[in-house]
């Protein structure tokens, strides 16, 4: 079974379709590229799944744990290259709200689950990848 459809509505613009619970999103070329830079450009997504992919499989550790790991955060900046035009590096900076109560232990469970999740492993290696951890 296919995880989504995408369609092409004309002016840089795309809306994929999550076919199992029926939710959507936009995407739109950056300013820089033609677009209107209205919505998610497909390399943000690609940046921001990243980030998205961390949290949840932190998530997970700290479910399992039983860690509170609500209000968490991921600030995400996409770095690009020109030629060829393409993601170079993502940096990625991980607010862990009241992580300055966990024990070393825990820190240590969350930054390795961060570090597992697939998108991780899915992207190119030579895209660089800087994650920055504050523990608030």
């Amino acid at each position: 079974m296919a995880t989504s459809k995408v369609i092409y509505l004309g002016n840089l613009r795309t809306r994929a379709e999550h076919l199992q619970s029926g939710e959507t999103i936009l995407t739109d070329a950056p300013k820089d590229n033609q677009g209107m830079g209205e919505a998610f450009s497909p390399t943000d997504l690609l940046a921001t799944s990243l980030a998205s992919c961390m949290l949840t499989i932190m998530g997970i550790a700290a479910k399992t744990r039983g860690i509170d790991f609500s209000d968490t955060e991921a600030e995400v900046t996409k770095i690009m290259d020109a030629d060829p035009r393409r993601v170079s590096e993502i940096n990625i900076k991980l607010c862990i709200r009241g992580g300055a109560k966990l024990a070393a232990r825990e820190r240590e469970v969350l930054e390795k689950a961060a570090y597992t999740c697939p998108v991780w492993y899915s992207l190119h290696p030579n895209i660089e990848k800087k994650i920055t951890w504050e523990w608030e």
